[in-house]
């Protein structure tokens, strides 16, 4: 993660965020109403949180299953070079591939695959796996789904 600097954040900020990230189609109105503010100067929190890059953007939960992706996986690659274009190429071309991380440890990426059933997997596997050594780990469930980042708590 990049070193940003950090913004001070109060329980009404921390409040707005988890709201938003709770629910992103909410109107300022009814946020304005769970934070117990006017709309004015919930408008204004939320314009500073943008600013600030706290909010980077709005976006839909979107259910993969739904759409026809039956499988989620994590594939880990060992890249045995340090000239990444042949990867960003290769990720540019599989929409399947809907995280990619730079990790510290024996696999160099790790990376977050949707496919519509196990062949599709094992062929998403093998076009990554061209360019090293890949571990895929299949998603049995997740035990616990996304949820609000809010800041850190204050330490003792």
């Amino acid at each position: 993660m990049a070193a940003n600097p950090t913004i001070e954040l109060d329980r009404v900020d921390t409040a707005i965020l988890r709201a938003l990230q709770l629910n992103g189609r909410q109107s300022i109105a009814e946020l304005a109403r769970g934070v117990n503010m006017s709309h004015s100067a919930t408008a204004e929190r939320v314009r500073r949180l943008e600013e600030a890059g706290v909010i980077g953007g709005y976006g839909a939960q979107v259910d993969a299953e739904r759409l026809g992706y039956a499988v989620l996986a994590f594939v880990r690659l060992r890249y045995p070079s340090s000239v990444y274009d042949p990867l960003h190429r290769l990720l540019d071309g599989l929409p399947e591939v809907i995280e990619a991380h730079h990790v510290t440890g024996d696999d160099c990426f790790i990376m977050k695959v949707v496919a519509t059933s196990m062949k599709h997997l094992e062929q998403i596997s093998g076009r990554i796996g061209q360019l090293g050594s890949v571990t895929t780990s299949v998603v049995y469930s997740s035990a616990l789904p996304p949820r609000p980042l809010l800041p850190p708590l204050p330490r003792a």
